[in-house]
């Protein structure tokens, strides 16, 4: 428990700055490189159907090594590789007798200033069926490609134009929240929003919106063809830590919005705890 205990707070070892972290600086190697990865959970209120669910949200964010042709992790051998911070964001909730399942997966480079985010990917499962989504950068492109049980989804392979991915702003606000891009954006929204909603992949324009107060900040995406606004609040000072968000979508005219607070936070070798025992880390999370 002693143990648990002392990595639970690990991360307030970096002191606050307001000045940029470069990858290369010591504390983002504290940060990144130290063999753990940031997992955080958050209390979801989740919005479908004309409803809210109560749910989890959970964002792990770890740094790998990444092949930069096979767009894969890199595990053995020889092969073009770049360091990328990679998400992994779940969410969990029940609809009243069926639950659901999401998990999106971005792969950012830690320097984005150098290349685009190569990779990300989406699937969703719930009783009645699941789907699958992938979007990769090549060739100057995104190359997406969609399966799906569903009719209005089905099966595509698409190109689209290397816009901004709402699904890197996430990776992005922990890299370099400074860098991100402001004003009329042209964007592709998330794949979450794209499978919740049952639409395709493709380019939007956005208001994109950065302010800040003496100690958070807050992101916010005004969608201007489609029913959508997002709103992060991340701390403002290193590792602009994701302290919740807010999305609400019109459809058939009427608003919801969807909601998430922070409640727990640690830095965990995660995969090394995958004994009966190491179930006591879910209950440290909030986690059931």
């Amino acid at each position: 428990m002693r143990h648990l205990i002392t990595i639970f707070f690990t991360i307030i070892f970096i002191a606050p700055t307001h000045a940029e972290v470069k990858p290369w600086d010591d504390a983002f190697k504290k940060q990144w490189y130290a063999g753990l990865a940031e997992i955080t959970r958050y209390e979801l209120k989740q919005a479908q159907y004309r409803d809210i669910y109560d749910g989890d949200a959970v964002l792990i964010f770890v740094t790998e090594n990444f092949l930069t042709d096979k767009h894969v992790k890199h595990e053995r051998g020889d092969g073009p590789s770049t360091s990328v911070l990679k998400l992994n964001a779940m969410r969990q909730f029940t609809t009243g007798l069926y639950p659901y399942s999401i998990m999106t997966s971005v792969f950012t480079p830690v320097a984005p200033d150098q290349t685009r985010t190569l990779k990300v990917t989406s699937t969703a499962q719930e009783w009645c069926g699941h789907t699958f989504a992938q979007i990769n950068h090549r060739d100057g492109k995104y190359k997406a490609t969609l399966r799906s049980y569903f009719q209005s989804d089905g099966d595509h392979d698409l190109t689209l134009s290397s816009a901004i991915l709402e699904d890197e702003i996430w990776t992005r606000i922990r890299l370099a929240p400074e860098r991100l891009p402001t004003g009329e954006i042209q964007i592709i929204p998330s794949m979450l929003f794209q499978r919740l909603t049952h639409t395709l992949p493709d380019v939007q324009t956005a208001n994109a919106e950065l302010t800040t107060d003496d100690e958070t900040s807050v992101y916010t995406l005004t969608y201007t063809s489609i029913g959508r606004k997002l709103a992060i609040t991340f701390e403002k000072n290193y590792p602009h830590a994701i302290l919740g968000w807010e999305e609400s979508t019109q459809r058939r005219g009427r608003w919801t919005t969807t909601t998430a607070r922070k409640t727990h936070a640690t830095m965990i070798d995660y995969w090394n705890k995958n004994k009966n025992e190491d179930i006591a880390y879910r209950a440290q999370l909030g986690l059931k």
